[in-house]
């Protein structure tokens, strides 16, 4: 299934299962290593504890969340770098054929991402993503917006809202390309034009 781009001079990306490959439980069995043993994490990506949420709509610091976690684990001793590590876990790569569509996008679209994530995702997303494929990831894209960086997370409307204020994108000349239902829905309520990209459907397959 091909995405329709008639009329479209903006698209916006998801990260997460979009873009960026992710494996939810690499994370639960890493904080489980570290002492976890309840259902504060599970696979459909929710969180039983506010401090996650917290951290993605940039209201706690990456030090304050670190000393959530080592309460959450009952384990003092855990350090900033395993914390980081077993959060980290998740985030896995970008395959070359994904930044090759991106880059052919960006001669004839504006291209952006929208992402509900945080600073410790990014910043090992960045880091990675660097020494993998020798560019820089913001490189890709007219601007990247993260719910961390703008206090808002999707599916909520004010989310949507905002990218299209901070972008200066027509909405009726924007496509938004997100992984779950719920945040298609939400972004079609701000006029966007959406193309949820379901399970088992690769991105690049479908321009």
């Amino acid at each position: 299934m091909k995405i329709d781009l008639t009329n479209i001079k903006n698209i916006i990306f998801d990260l997460g299962n979009v873009l960026l490959n992710l494996d939810f439980n690499a994370s639960i069995k890493a904080f489980q290593k570290l002492g976890l043993n309840n259902d504060v994490l599970n696979k459909h990506m929710a969180y039983s504890d506010p401090v996650f949420y917290k951290l993605e709509v940039g209201n706690i610091s990456p030090e304050e969340f670190r000393k959530r976690v080592r309460e959450i684990l009952d384990n003092s001793n855990a350090t900033d770098q395993q914390i980081d590590d077993a959060w980290s876990a998740m985030v896995l790569d970008i395959p070359a054929e994904r930044v090759q569509v991106l880059q052919n996008l960006n001669k004839k679209y504006n291209v952006y991402i929208f992402s509900n994530t945080n600073k410790i995702h990014i910043d090992k997303l960045h880091a990675d993503f660097k020494t993998q494929h020798g560019i820089d990831f913001p490189s890709l894209f007219v601007k990247d917006y993260y719910s961390h960086e703008i206090h808002e997370r999707k599916p909520d409307l004010n989310s949507y809202k905002k990218v299209i204020e901070l972008s200066g994108v027509n909405p009726k000349e924007s496509v938004f390309i997100d992984d779950l239902e719920k945040n298609i829905i939400a972004a079609q309520k701000t006029g966007l034009n959406t193309f949820w990209l379901k399970n088992g459907m690769e991105m690049i397959d479908i321009f």
